[in-house]
């Protein structure tokens, strides 16, 4: 709180943040909501404050809520203020020769005139438009009766001063905005002025504000709740025209409070306030958060029965959510991470200038209501330095991170000064809940039954995957539902410098995972072991499937080291930024520096890139290719026909097809898969069986989804479960017939598949 209880109403103080002067005006203790657009007297104190301090950007009122008057409004007062100013200073309006020639009778009405609309000027601009018009109109029929030259001359000196000071007053945006609405107008009517002037409600207990209102002129195009409980949030999505991004407008549960509630939520922080968060409470955050909320709720409650405030059970939950999530927590950050639909969140320096951006599920690339503060920004880089143990200072002006809140996670990235010349800014990557599987990408389009049947198929011939792609493309996600196709009797070890693998979901799943946390490539100096020592550590804990987050740096060429020379006998994976099988080949080689020959230990190359809509407007997540990487060339595999595609996006059906090489069995991968499986060997149509008996289980989940109106059936889940069962019933037919062939593993799965669909 800026002002403390006690200071003077209507003070006034102006700060610097985020390069731009916001002038603070003190409302506490006023009994009356503070509004330029319903109170004359506080707009004409607004611009006195203007004439004071002409450079400011942003004006708030304090009060138990903050009233956040921004940019395009402050300008709207300032023309006010500047003409009030050029009027007096410069123009010397109330001097007795602006007034009068050369008659003295008539300055004293005249002064007295020009006093009053000056006046209405500072705390009604329109109703001064409307009389100054009048009373010109009245001067110049009074000039018509005049009878010396004198008194004419006189009379039309004065009406060219008043028609200077109307000109002047048209010109200004309260009055051109408001020239339509002015039939049937009256004097002192301020409905006018609520049109225009409407400002953003920043609660007292945090400095984020938000735009409040929805915006006139856009259509609405969709809304919805976010949160559960009594944590809820409304979200609206609104399309202004000629504007191609959509607004995501969001109304969180701490800018709908009541105003004895506010004042209980200032107080409350106050107090833990002085409580600044030590850096080993955040190695459990959880738990820590569970601290602070139950302390929270006691103190609140406390603090309500002193003030006499009555609150139910709910309403306690609810603020001492709120207040949690502002002291020790990150802000409306926590809430727009409650959205599902939101993939990715953009917050750009400078930041008190920008509003918050994000991409959207289903509206791509939004603009929000949001306008962070400086203040706030600087307290979450603070507690992502403490989160993550990693630097962010001019040395190391980045910092990659990850954040867990419950079942939410989020990939952080935090640039700052000198990389951002404008100081800090946020990247932020909304993980899902749970993992992503081959049946919700199938749902989503991103792959279809076939190619979720390949890759299951290749993940359980232990191949080495690399899932390449731009960013944004769902790279990560796709590697997660690989992992889900490892049958959970093998170990998993995972290897990432920023943790975003479903690693706990699949503990919770009771597979046999650890996880390894390595130091970033960025990171010039930390106490975190190197990406390749970490790799080469994997090696001598046994026998286990190798996941890597992502191959950026060095630890490539330790990576390959191990697939040389067998060290890992299961199946290897992660992911690459790379566009094409040829575009990984040249990151690898080229750029890590990976020996060539090296290079051919890598099997699979998965491409998934966003396919853009003819407007390019929209993009899509779509796997564009399935290439396996042959043994034979030396040099180039683009010109000695080192990669062969499987699999190929069609644009224009948009699916992904099967090559002639994978539908006629020229396949070398899948041949040395089968090579090592009893019946599989030389018998294409055996293997070629199994994987079109797996796509069809796969489809078969979706439409059993679908058909029992039960998403769950697509989520991580049902589908180990699923895929623990097929390989039971493949070892079954296996034993009785020697292959699993697909037309009696699958009568048997389905059967299962319906009875434990509908239980589940």
């Amino acid at each position: 709180m800026l002002f403390k209880p006690g200071t003077p109403p209507y003070a006034f103080e102006v700060q610097r943040e985020g390069g731009q002067d916001v002038l603070y005006v003190n409302y506490l203790g006023a009994p009356f909501v503070p509004s330029v657009a319903e109170y004359p007297e506080i707009m004409s104190y607004t611009i006195d404050y203007l004439i004071k301090t002409p450079n400011v950007s942003r004006i708030v009122f304090v009060q138990q809520r903050n009233y956040n008057y921004d940019f395009s409004q402050v300008s709207l007062l300032q023309e006010v203020a500047d003409i009030y100013t050029f009027l007096m200073q410069q123009e010397k309006i109330l001097s007795p020769n602006k007034i009068s020639m050369n008659n003295p009778a008539v300055i004293g009405d005249r002064y007295n005139f020009l006093s009053y609309i000056l006046t209405v000027l500072k705390s009604d601009p329109i109703s001064c438009y409307i009389q100054l018009k009048d009373y010109i109109s009245t001067e110049k029929i009074a000039l018509e009766k005049l009878k010396t030259e004198n008194e004419k001359y006189d009379s039309l000196f004065y009406i060219h001063l008043l028609e200077k000071f109307l000109n002047l007053l048209s010109n200004i945006k309260i009055i051109q905005n408001s020239l339509e609405d002015l039939s049937g107008y009256r004097l002192g009517d301020r409905q006018l002025y609520t049109k225009i002037f409407r400002p953003d409600i920043i609660p007292n207990f945090t400095f984020t504000h938000l735009v409040s209102q929805l915006p006139q002129d856009a259509e609405m195009v969709d809304q919805y709740s976010i949160g559960e409980g009594f944590d809820q949030s409304t979200v609206t999505i609104m399309k202004r025209p000629e504007e191609i991004k959509f607004l995501y407008h969001i109304t969180p549960p701490e800018y709908t409070l009541k105003e004895e509630q506010h004042m209980l939520l200032n107080l409350a922080r106050n107090v833990l306030i002085e409580h600044q968060p030590k850096a080993e409470e955040f190695t459990d955050p959880e738990r820590t958060r569970q601290v602070f909320f139950n302390v929270a709720r006691d103190l609140l409650g406390e603090l309500a029965e002193s003030q006499q405030i009555k609150l139910n059970y709910a309403d306690l939950n609810r603020l001492a959510t709120i207040l949690v999530r502002h002291t020790i927590g990150f802000g409306l950050i926590e809430v727009l991470l409650q959205d599902k639909n939101i993939q990715d969140i953009s917050i750009n320096a400078p930041i008190p200038l920008n509003p918050v951006f994000l991409r959207h599920g289903k509206f791509d690339e939004c603009s929000t209501n949001i306008m962070p503060s400086q203040e706030d920004a600087d307290s979450w880089a603070s507690k992502f330095r403490m989160l993550s143990g990693r630097p962010l200072d001019e040395s190391n002006p980045i910092l990659d991170t990850d954040l867990s809140l419950g079942n939410l996670r989020a990939r952080i990235a935090v640039v700052q000064q000198p990389l951002s010349p404008n100081g800090l800014a946020y990247s932020i990557r909304r993980h899902r809940e749970s993992p992503w599987t081959l049946p919700l990408f199938i749902k989503q389009k991103m792959l279809d039954p076939f190619t979720a049947g390949l890759l299951s198929f290749l993940v359980d011939g232990a191949r080495t995957i690399l899932v390449a792609g731009t960013r944004g493309s769902g790279k990560t996600s796709l590697l997660g539902s690989l992992m889900l196709e490892i049958m959970p009797k093998y170990r998993v070890i995972t290897v990432e410098d920023t943790l975003e693998l479903p690693v706990e979901s699949l503990r919770k799943l009771k597979y046999d995972i650890l996880r390894m946390k390595v130091r970033s490539a960025l990171l010039k100096t930390t106490t975190e072991v190197e990406a390749d020592e970490g790799i080469r550590t994997s090696l001598r804990l046994g026998d286990s499937c190798l996941i890597i987050g992502e191959v950026r740096s060095v630890e490539a060429r330790a990576l390959y080291e191990a697939m040389r020379v067998g060290a890992l006998a299961n199946v290897v994976a992660g992911t690459i930024h790379g566009a094409s099988p040829y575009g990984v080949f040249d990151r690898v080689v080229n750029d890590l520096g990976v020996p060539i020959t090296s290079f051919k230990a890598t099997d699979l190359i998965i491409v998934a890139n966003p396919v853009k809509s003819p407007d390019g407007i929209h993009s899509t997540r779509r796997i564009v290719q399935v290439s396996e990487v042959r043994k034979q060339w030396t040099k180039d595999p683009l010109e000695e026909k080192g990669f062969v595609d499987l699999l190929k996006y069609n644009p224009e059906k948009d699916i992904l097809e099967p090559t002639e090489d994978l539908i006629n069995g020229d396949s070398e991968i899948i041949k040395a898969i089968a090579g090592g499986v009893k019946g599989w060997a030389g018998n294409w149509d055996a293997v070629y069986d199994n994987i079109l008996l797996r796509a069809k289980i796969k489809k078969e989940i979706v439409d059993l989804s679908d058909k029992l109106n039960k998403p769950m059936l697509l989520e991580a889940e049902f589908n180990v479960i699923s895929n623990n069962i097929f390989h039971e019933i493949s070892e079954k037919i296996t034993r009785e017939i020697g292959i699993p062939l697909g037309d009696r593993v699958f009568p048997e799965w389905q059967k299962w598949a319906i009875k434990a669909a509908k239980r589940f």
